[in-house]
């Protein structure tokens, strides 16, 4: 096996009953690599890293750490595993003051190693003011950073963190967020996280692995998801498109809108289904390729978002602009930018 593979999946399946909750899953992450495992509820995602973790079970297939088996043909218990786990709750223990809970995860080191490893860590995050406060007296992002504090101090080969940051308020929740990884990398550590916020998989992954119904959908870095999906499912996980109806003709995708040398998505295959990003619709007072009437304008603050209506189109389009149209206006004209469009 290569000695940059943390983790490897071989072949994983686990069901429970007669429901399948991750089926047939092969997977290699390197050592220092941060993935984001992002799908809906119910997708297998939290079962895969609890599989990881020896806390589940496979049926078939076989794991690997560093190298070693951990399940398959031969199970090593979680406590055995080299693992850190970070929950949704950070399931820290009300009793135990802060420092208390660090060295909870290190009883099995010699007591002036693991008071060293947990003053270290406690340092390295920087929440020497927090040692000797018990968790109900901190909030929500403090929980965090002692949680995930007590996860990397006995060093772990692998950090698994399920929905690590779910329960923060947004604003919170981006600092904490980048503050994890900022960690994270500067330990080199070997990170898995699953969330199902299709933003916050594509800016935390080196690599995001999608799945559905207990499979693997697409896996790449966050601009092949993002730019190049392989399916209208992975497509439509991260961006609310436009679709329009359409054929192949002479090599190009003609709609509506115009033809279109489109390079990603079906083969030439008869009728399908043009995906266009709300982005990628170019809006303007005067030059367009078509004319198109303004039905209603939502205001983000950053950004606006246009429902158009376009003659020959049954769907209305949605368009996201940066640049404020005047008040008032109804009449436009519009273009499609050819670039990322994909055909499904």
């Amino acid at each position: 096996m290569n000695g940059n593979i943390a983790v490897r999946l071989e072949n994983v399946s686990r069901a429970f009953g007669k429901t399948a909750a991750v089926n047939g899953i092969s997977l290699d992450i390197a050592k220092g690599e941060i993935v984001s495992l992002v799908g809906h509820s119910g997708c297998g995602k939290s079962t895969l890293l609890r599989i990881i973790s020896g806390v589940e079970p496979v049926d078939s297939g076989r794991v690997f750490l560093d190298g070693c088996e951990v399940d398959g043909q031969h199970f090593v218990e979680p406590e055995a595993r080299g693992v850190g786990f970070v929950f949704q709750d950070y399931a820290l223990f009300p009793h135990l003051s802060v420092r208390d809970n660090i060295l909870f995860g290190l009883k099995h080191r010699l007591k002036v190693e693991a008071v060293t490893a947990a003053e270290n860590i406690i340092r390295r995050i920087g929440i020497e003011h927090l040692a000797d406060r018990f968790p109900h007296t901190l909030s929500g992002g403090e929980q965090q950073r002692v949680a995930l504090a007590r996860a990397l101090a006995p060093e772990p080969a692998v950090i698994l963190m399920d929905e690590p940051f779910s329960n923060l308020d947004q604003g919170l929740r981006d600092k904490v967020r980048t503050d994890t990884l900022s960690l994270l990398r500067s330990l080199s550590a070997t990170a898995i996280m699953v969330t199902h916020d299709p933003q916050e998989a594509l800016s935390v992954g080196d690599r995001v692995v999608l799945m559905r119904s207990g499979e693997i959908v697409q896996a790449g870095n966050p601009y092949d998801l993002h730019d190049r999906p392989e399916n209208a499912y992975a497509a439509e996980f991260f961006c609310a498109f436009n679709k329009v109806s359409g054929q192949w003709h002479d090599g190009k995708f003609k709609t509506v809108l115009g033809s279109f040398a489109v390079a990603s998505g079906a083969k030439e295959t008869g009728a399908e289904t043009l995906y266009i990003r709300p982005r990628d619709i170019i809006v303007s007072l005067e030059s367009g390729d078509l004319p198109a009437r303004i039905g209603e304008r939502v205001f983000y603050g950053d950004t606006e978002q246009l429902v158009l209506f376009v003659d020959g189109l049954e769907t209305p389009l949605k368009a996201t602009v940066s640049e404020r149209l005047p008040d008032g206006t109804e009449k436009i004209r519009i273009s499609v930018r050819p670039e990322r469009l994909s055909v499904f």
